[in-house]
């Protein structure tokens, strides 16, 4: 589906409203919908909604700006983030320690940071799609970032058209915004590919996982770690 920036931002826009009122979004992205809020009321509505573990933290849907400001990496992980985002345009989700006194963080109800973040880490996605990006841009320079995961019951596979998002699913969300097939749509029902930037051991092999391994090989001669 071909949007202009102006419906991607009027779509961001309305989303963001919705979220930072309390409510909960289904929205497109390239590797999967997601579903999101950003109050402590939405997320816990979200967890339940979807059976998930606590076990299995939130995402942040994050913008480049808010891994520079919020993550905590040396050098040779600043530059391969850049390489996959700027160089490559890959999906990919990072996994890093991070400032939890972050002004970015602020206002953040601390039951979201604690079910968004793991042993000192916080998982944020980037670069998921032209949605994915104007979203968490305009969520970076307002100050109030989104958190929330795939928008499937756990367990059950990614879903890539709304059509296919349970009911459940659907019925508790506030707005759902609907582009069409996500460009990485896969029978295997995987998202994005997750890297824990510490170690760069893989958490989630999902869409792009090949390519990215041969970026981490070729550019950086880097063998990623198996995840268990």
């Amino acid at each position: 589906m071909n949007l202009t920036p102006e419906q991607l931002q009027k779509d961001a826009e309305a989303v963001y409203d919705v979220i930072i009122e309390g409510g909960i979004a289904i929205v497109p992205l390239d590797v999967a919908y997601a579903i999101v809020g950003h109050k402590g009321s939405a997320i816990k509505k979200i967890f339940s909604i979807k059976k998930r573990s606590f076990e299995k933290p939130s995402g942040m849907f994050a913008c480049m700006d808010h891994s520079l400001k919020i993550h905590q990496m040396g050098d040779m992980e600043r530059e391969i983030q850049r390489i996959l985002f700027h160089e490559y345009n890959l999906p990919f989700s990072v996994v890093a320690p991070f400032d939890t006194l972050s002004p970015d963080l602020v206002g953040v109800d601390p039951y979201v940071v604690s079910t968004s973040s793991k042993a000192g880490t916080l998982d944020m996605l980037l670069n998921a799609g032209l949605f994915h990006n104007t979203f968490s841009q305009l969520c970076f320079d307002r100050g109030k970032p989104a958190f929330g995961s795939s928008a499937n019951i756990s367990l059950t596979g990614s879903k890539f058209r709304v059509a296919d998002i349970e009911s459940e699913l659907i019925d508790v969300a506030d707005i759902v915004i609907d582009h069409g097939t996500a460009k990485y749509a896969n029978r295997e029902g995987v998202s994005s590919t997750i890297i824990d930037f510490r170690d760069f051991t893989v958490v989630r092999y999902g869409c792009c996982f090949d390519r990215i391994e041969e970026i981490f090989k070729e550019r950086f001669s880097i063998q990623l770690r198996p995840g268990e």
